[in-house]
């Protein structure tokens, strides 16, 4: 049987529990058609209140999934494509490996 690296699963699995909730996957979405966007403008297009994008935001940001950038009193987002990209490959090797060892 295949085996499995326990850390990647792990780190994919919070890093999908970050993702999965539909308001942070609408926010990560304005981010990646934006490339850079200050925070104002977040939760002002996306009409939600300035506190619970901040607290969504917050959760993105510990999952490592969006980067910051402050200039003066504004703070700039982006998307941490890389960590993005790692999730990806755990997924993609875990399916792999899954598949392996169903067909042995």
């Amino acid at each position: 049987m295949a085996a499995f690296n326990q850390h990647e699963l792990d780190t994919a699995s919070e890093l999908l529990r970050a993702i999965a909730h539909p308001l942070r996957l609408s926010i990560l979405e304005f981010i990646d058609k934006k490339s850079v966007i200050n925070v104002n403008k977040i939760y002002n297009t996306l009409k939600l209140e300035q506190s619970i994008t901040s607290q969504h935001l917050r959760i993105l940001r510990n999952a490592d999934l969006v980067e910051t950038k402050r200039e003066g009193k504004f703070i700039y987002y982006s998307l941490n494509y890389d960590k993005i990209e790692q999730v990806n490959n755990a997924i993609r090797d875990f399916t792999a490996k899954f598949e392996k060892a169903n067909k042995e």
